[in-house]
């Protein structure tokens, strides 16, 4: 399990609205190639992504389920395609007197079939990619984006 959080100077219900918005996900994690909602209405519990991710030069389907959905606090989402599926919790939570936010992700990959042999690498890969992530997610909050 892959663990991290990182405050931001902006409100947690607007943190948490861009968060909740997974085709702008690619405008902070660079390793998306490419993300759009499969499902129609707002997100919620049921909520279906397809989204393709760059590994080591090579695209894979990293598409997910959101499976919690409680803003502007916490959601929760598992993988439904590749041999590794992301299963997570974000939760945003008020700091201070509520003008920034804390974000924490608990984060694992399991590995299906062959996937069970690359599930470790792929995880090494994330504990840096998602530290890398979460502050890109920083730096664009709090130069205005959302």
């Amino acid at each position: 399990m892959i663990t991290h959080s990182i405050e931001i100077e902006r409100r947690p219900e607007e943190v948490f609205a861009y968060l909740d918005d997974p085709e702008r996900h690619g405008e902070w994690q660079t390793e998306i190639v490419r993300a759009k909602l499969e499902t129609d209405g707002p997100v919620g519990v049921g909520t279906r992504v397809t989204e393709s991710r760059r590994f080591g030069g090579r695209e894979q389907d990293t598409s997910y389920e959101i499976t919690e959905h409680d803003p502007p606090h916490r959601t929760a989402f598992r993988g439904i395609a590749g041999p590794v599926r992301p299963v997570g919790v974000v939760t945003v939570e008020p700091v201070g007197d509520g003008s920034r936010a804390r974000v924490a992700i608990d984060f694992d990959l399991q590995g299906y079939g062959f996937g069970k042999l690359i599930a470790p690498l792929a995880r090494m890969h994330a504990r840096k990619s998602i530290a890398a992530s979460q502050d890109q997610l920083k730096a664009r909050l709090e130069s205005g984006a959302a």
